[in-house]
């Protein structure tokens, strides 16, 4: 069948083939891969190095505060060392762990779920609510 053969409508919704706008479309497409594939590494990186700290730190605090006030025959340097150590390891290293986790938390939400899952389709987010239910039914 002919274009001069076919209807305008049918003429109007065919599309023609654009090499070099696919070609640009193709390469944003890559280069938002290679900057997700970046991105990704870099905040596995950063959370490798917030537990290699930790590891570091707690072997500070093993070795510098409890193991060398254990060396004294004092009752009284001992328990310095116990309580410094105990202090380290609550006060610093539970806090590094706590930021460790919500970083983590922090980064399966917003790199990955958003980007595998999440589109702008241009529709106004709303927020469930049985309020908003009760009265779409016209209660």
């Amino acid at each position: 069948m002919d274009n001069e053969e076919e209807p305008d409508s049918a003429r109007e919704h065919k599309e023609e083939f654009n090499f070099s706008e696919v070609f640009v479309h193709q390469m944003i497409h890559s280069i938002e891969f290679v900057l997700g594939a970046v991105s990704n590494t870099a905040s596995y990186l950063r959370l490798w190095a917030l537990s290699l700290a930790h590891s570091e730190l707690s072997t500070v605090l093993y070795e510098k505060a409890l193991l060398f006030f254990w060396g004294y025959d004092n009752l009284i340097a001992r328990l310095m060392g116990m309580s410094l150590f105990a202090f380290g390891t609550v006060g610093i290293l539970l806090m590094m762990e706590t930021l460790s986790a919500f970083l983590h938390a922090l980064r399966l939400h917003w790199v990955e779920f958003q980007n595998k899952f999440y589109h702008g389709d241009g529709y106004k987010f709303k927020p469930f609510s049985f309020e908003s239910l009760a009265h779409d039914d016209g209660c």
